[in-house]
């Protein structure tokens, strides 16, 4: 009697297991943190995700900063707040990020605006 309970102890433990592993927000949600595009020249566009939510970045000219999410496979970016500057010849595409989705390796990410069309891409960099 004394095993069948320590064996429905360990299996019902097994299941809690399971449960808070396939809660805790794997998948996209661990894929996206990270660096993804080059950055290390000045016109390199760029975006950090960090596993607190925040979003932050340059679009080769302007810096950005935001909060990200997770709905589904599609990570939705909001409160994106950037800077101003003219730059010339530097496309500001990244400064309309709304979305974004990631590539079926995780080695790349498709930027999105609020219409779900895509406006770009960035490589993994980390």
């Amino acid at each position: 009697m004394r095993t069948s309970r320590i064996g429905a102890l360990l299996g019902a433990g097994a299941v809690a297991v399971l449960v808070l592993t396939s809660c805790s927000g794997g998948g996209v949600t661990n894929a996206v943190v990270g660096t993804w595009g080059d950055g290390t020249a000045a016109a390199d566009p760029h975006l950090v995700f960090a596993d607190d939510g925040r979003v932050s970045g340059s679009d080769g000219c302007n810096s950005l900063s935001g909060s990200w999410k997770t709905d589904g496979d599609t990570i939705i970016v909001s409160d994106v707040a950037s800077t101003l500057m003219a730059c010339p010849d530097v496309d500001t595409w990244l400064s309309g990020i709304a979305q974004a989705t990631l590539s079926e390796s995780d080695d790349q990410l498709t930027v999105l605006d609020d219409s779900g069309g895509r406006i770009g891409s960035l490589e993994r960099a980390d």
